[in-house]
Order: C-alpha cells, then sequence, then structure tokens
C-alpha cells in the first residue's frame, strides 16, 4: 500500500487508468464510426497497445472532422435538387442503367448538349488555359492540387492578377499541401497582389488539418460560369515537355462548354464556400447556359464527406455494365479487393479488360504495392500493360469504346475515399473512341505473372509490405 501511494507508483496508476479511459473512448468511437473492419481493427489495436501515442494518431489522423463540418455548411446553406428520373427498362443499350445509377449516387442529372475538346500536357493545355483566362470577362474561378510558383506557374499568377485588375471577380483555391504546406508562395503571391486566394484545409494545429489525408485533388478552371477546364492537369514546369524538365509527366485535360460546366462551377463554388465561408452566385458564376456539343455528360464528385465513395462506386456500375471492353488509364493502380474482384469477373465473362499504368512511376512504394496487389486480375485474364517513360499522370477510363471517365481520381483508396476528387462521366462515341485510341497508343510491355513471381524473397516481402499501406499510399 506504501508502494502504491508513492508519488512513483501513484503516477503509475494514474497513467494506466488514463490510458485505459482513452482507449476505451477510442473503441467505442471506431466502433460507432468506422465501416471498414481492417481498419477499425488497427486503429483500436494501436491505441490499446500504444499508450497514449496510438490514440493520439487517431485523434489527429483517424477522426473525419471534414465530414461533421460539411453537414453543419448544409444545414447553414440548404440545396434544392430536381426531381430524380424515373428509371426505364433500356431494350438494346447496355450502358442506359448508367444514367438512372448515375443520378442515384450524384442527384445531378445527365446533361446534353456539351462540347468537349481533348488537349495534351502542359504544352497544349496551359496556352488555351492562359488565353481563357486574360479572354474572360466577369468571372475566373481556379482550383489545383500543385499550382508552383515555377515560370510555368508565374505565367498563371501573372495572368490572375490581370484578371483581378481587369475588375473580374477571381477566386483562386490551392490545397493546403499539395500547394506548399509551410512555404505555399503561389498563394502569397497572389494575396500580395489582391488577388482572394485560399488554402484547402490549412492549418497548423494538427486537431484542424489531418496532414497527410482529406486533400483537395481537384483540378478546374472556370471562365465567365461558362468554360471549363478540368482533367488530371496540375500547373508546373514538369509538366510542359517541350522544356526538357528533369521529371517530366504527361497529362491529360479537357476544355468543356454546354449545360454541364454550370455542374462543374457548383463544385467549385461549393469548396470555396467550405473553405472561406463565402457564397459565390449570380450572373458571374452562373450564367445560363446552351447546348454548345453532342457530348451528354455529369460531373460525379467523391471525397470524406457527403461525397464519400462516389467516384468509386460509378466505376463499379460502368465496370457491370461493360459488354466488350474496359480500358484504363491511371498513374497509380492501388483498388481495393472490390474493384479488382470487378475487373477479374469482367476478364472472366469475356470483356477485354486493359489497365495502362506507368512502368515506373513517381513513387516507388506506390509500384511496390501494386506489383503484390494485382495478382489476381492476372489470373483472370486483365491485361496490364507497363507505359514506358515518361510518367503519364492521365486518369482515363472507357467502355465499350462508348462511354468514359475522365477527372482527377487516381484508381487507389486515397483517391476514392479520402481525397475530395472531380470527375466527369460523358457520353459520345466519337469522343470516347479518341479517348480510347489515345490510351491504345500508351500501351507498353504487358505485366506476367512470371514478372510478379521471379521476384526475390526480399523483393516480394518489400511489396506485400507496401501492400499493407494501401489505404494511406
Amino acid at each position: 500500500m506504501e508502494q502504491l501511494l508513492s508519488p512513483f507508483g501513484l503516477g503509475a496508476v494514474v497513467a494506466t487508468a488514463a490510458h485505459v479511459a482513452i482507449a476505451l473512448t477510442v473503441t467505442a468511437h471506431v466502433l460507432l464510426n468506422k465501416r471498414d473492419v481492417g481498419s477499425s481493427m488497427a486503429w483500436m489495436g494501436l491505441a490499446w497497445l500504444s499508450p497514449f501515442i496510438g490514440s493520439a494518431l487517431y485523434f489527429i489522423m483517424g477522426i473525419n472532422r471534414v465530414n461533421r463540418r460539411a453537414r453543419r455548411m448544409r444545414r447553414q446553406h440548404p440545396s434544392t435538387k430536381p426531381t430524380p428520373p424515373r428509371p426505364s427498362d433500356p431494350p438494346d443499350d447496355p450502358l442506359a442503367p448508367l444514367e438512372y445509377a448515375g443520378w442515384q449516387l450524384t442527384q445531378r442529372p445527365a446533361e446534353d448538349g456539351n462540347a468537349v475538346q481533348l488537349i495534351q500536357n502542359g504544352d497544349e493545355a496551359y496556352p488555351h488555359m492562359i488565353a481563357a483566362i486574360d479572354a474572360a470577362r466577369v468571372s475566373v474561378g481556379l482550383s489545383s492540387y500543385i499550382f508552383r510558383a515555377d515560370a510555368t506557374g508565374s505565367a498563371f499568377i501573372d495572368a490572375l492578377i490581370r484578371a483581378q485588375q481587369r475588375g473580374l471577380e477571381v477566386r483562386v483555391l490551392v490545397d493546403g499541401v499539395g500547394g506548399g504546406y509551410l512555404l505555399s508562395p503561389t498563394y502569397h503571391q497572389l494575396r500580395r497582389a489582391g488577388v482572394p486566394a485560399a488554402r484547402f484545409l490549412h492549418s497548423v494545429l494538427p486537431w484542424r488539418m489531418p496532414f497527410l489525408n482529406l486533400r483537395l485533388h481537384k483540378k478546374f478552371l472556370g471562365i465567365d460560369g461558362r468554360i471549363a477546364f478540368t482533367g488530371g492537369l496540375n500547373i508546373g514546369a514538369e509538366n510542359v515537355l517541350r522544356t526538357n524538365p528533369p521529371h517530366p509527366v504527361r497529362d491529360t485535360h479537357f476544355r468543356v462548354e454546354g449545360p454541364v460546366v454550370g455542374q462543374l462551377f457548383d463544385s467549385f463554388t461549393e469548396d470555396w464556400l467550405f473553405t472561406t465561408s463565402e457564397q459565390l452566385g449570380g450572373e458571374a458564376w452562373f450564367p445560363a447556359l446552351h447546348d454548345a456539343g453532342p457530348v451528354v455528360a455529369r460531373v460525379v464528385t467523391s471525397g470524406p464527406d457527403q461525397d464519400i465513395g462516389k467516384i468509386e462506386f460509378m466505376i463499379l456500375h460502368a465496370i457491370a455494365c461493360a459488354r466488350r471492353s474496359i480500358r484504363i488509364l491511371t498513374p497509380y493502380f492501388l483498388p481495393n479487393d472490390v474493384l479488382i474482384s470487378a475487373l477479374a469477373v469482367a476478364a472472366m465473362r469475356g470483356i477485354q479488360v486493359d489497365v495502362i499504368v506507368p512502368a515506373q512511376s513517381n513513387h516507388a512504394a506506390v509500384d511496390w504495392a501494386r506489383s503484390a496487389q494485382v495478382r489476381p486480375m492476372l489470373v483472370a485474364g486483365c491485361r496490364i500493360h507497363l507505359a514506358p517513360p515518361p510518367f503519364d499522370h492521365s486518369k482515363l477510363m472507357v467502355i465499350d469504346a462508348n462511354w468514359c471517365l475522365i477527372g482527377s481520381a487516381n484508381w487507389d483508396m486515397r483517391s476514392f475515399r479520402l481525397n475530395f476528387e472531380l470527375d466527369v462521366e460523358m457520353r459520345d462515341g466519337k469522343l470516347a473512341r479518341q479517348i480510347d485510341a489515345l490510351m491504345a497508343a500508351k500501351q507498353g510491355r504487358l505485366l506476367s505473372i512470371d514478372d510478379i513471381d521471379r521476384a526475390s524473397l526480399a523483393a516480394k516481402l518489400r511489396n506485400n509490405a507496401a501492400r499493407l499501406a494501401l489505404p494511406y499510399l
């Protein structure tokens, strides 16, 4: 009893009691809020087996505060949705069910009458984008995960400053991590010049910002509420191949006109409201839009708030509807077992499944984990092509050379469950065949089961260890 009441003994008792109380709190929170069994077991085990440190990590990285904040914002700014379409029996079109499935997922209609232009790399896309900023008359909205202040980024910064000086409504949103966490030179240059700019989920306080997770990965440039650019392209000199940068990056972007542009602007203004609490509206941001082309399109957003898992579910619907071919181009291919099974089942029923990934990406750990993840697909008959350098950052999917999905989301759990992403589904045979041909031209050497099996024991251990971090790579 004397030992127990000594300062040291009493301190141990208090520490043990505190650990148990905190671990119980974490356990209860996990059981009430986490759906994934593996993630739940991992967090609870960490909380119990690593006193205080494990619970602190869960407090910093495991709690979805964005979800709670999004619910509060929706209560403050309620929105109305149009009446949903009634499902119908598609007689001859296997892709017709995607219309109703897309509505159920997004609560957005598929908009007819859009014009879509495919533009490749910064060499082609950046001049179009800067010219559009300079031609803008009322508003410019820009959102980018990476927005460097190098020679390429400076051209955009100067164009945005010119637009602000002309009296336009300009808003720029950069990610709190991808935009340069502590320094964020682009953000500071714009702010010094009087351009309204904001950093998404940025704070030096860990309880206000999960440092690595929940990032704004969207790429969007909107002009006058009428023209939009979106796809996979960040803003940086590495995307301009003609300058021979040390680490060149290929990418694919799209210029869009027509009714679906309103949905793209809606996504941007929601992110701006979420970050700054400023509501953007009126003719400057949402003018009346008219038909501009033959493409049917719909925005599909995904994020850890009200949109969690929606791009992943859209992809699963598309795979289920495929009848002839599925072609995928992505820089990072780390799908979960559900997506792997869906692609494997498609291949087993005779669908030609082609996945194109870089032979070597810019993240070695992703390549290691990929090698340990894709074997079931190869066994089922899927083909995985290793594209030669330079590194390709494009994110594209085409079903039956008729339906396509473009945008910012990679094929990994970070994009499907953690990041805020912006994709667009598009239905037009000519556009889909153009994208399909672009992807086919990038196909490289086929990855084989022998390639995986021939790896050394050390490499297999490394690859499978990297695979354990799949939800966060």
